[in-house]
């Protein structure tokens, strides 16, 4: 009597790792984009100049994790007029596991500047939602377990640039420059990269 046997399995890659495949390839032709080019491209060089003033240390290890992030941040902010929160608050833990983790002794300090500086531009939210966005706060959340205390002088430094940049826009179209807007993201990237290195 004949017998029949099971059709041989299929050996067409399964939807699971078709689907892989296609992130895949959707995530490399986003890195691919200009914006991450040059964050990529200022991130590096940073790091460089971070390991000169740290050395292999544990606050290389957390400036080495800030500085590439905070670059990512910066271009999308510049050119979506945005900083994601699916970036932005993990690295946020990240930040303030590791430095809890690594200087247990300044743990407080962590905290309370993370709080603190996001509570700095709540204010202005409420006052002029059309100057600083939620995405600024949770930056600045960032930027405080990242800087601790030096926090404040990123802030400094970041209002001074965009002030200066302000200006220049005033300069180059006049009354005109008072309708348009750019994102504040950069240059408090900007105030926190030099507060981390100085």
């Amino acid at each position: 009597m004949a017998s029949f046997s099971d059709p041989p399995a299929t050996t067409a890659p399964s939807l699971t790792a078709i689907r892989v495949r296609a992130r895949a390839r959707d995530l490399a032709t986003r890195l691919a984009q200009p914006r991450y080019l040059a964050a990529a491209a200022a991130a590096a060089p940073l790091i460089g100049l971070a390991f000169l003033r740290f050395g292999a240390g544990a606050e290389f290890a957390v400036a080495a994790f800030v500085i590439p992030t905070l670059c990512l941040l910066a271009a999308i902010d510049f050119t979506e007029r945005r900083i994601p929160n699916r970036i932005v608050l993990p690295a946020t833990a990240v930040v303030l596991v590791a430095q809890t983790m690594l200087f247990p002794d300044r743990a407080l300090e962590w905290f309370l500047a993370a709080g603190a500086a996001a509570l700095v531009l709540i204010l202005p939210l409420l006052v002029y939602p059309a100057g600083v966005g939620m995405g600024d706060v949770k930056l600045m959340l960032l930027l405080g377990a990242a800087l601790g205390t030096s926090v404040a002088a990123a802030l400094v430094i970041g209002s001074l640039a965009a002030a200066a940049y302000a200006v220049f826009l005033l300069v180059r179209s006049g009354g005109d420059a008072r309708q348009s807007s750019f994102p504040l993201g950069p240059f408090l990237a900007f105030g926190a990269i030099i507060a981390l290195l100085a």
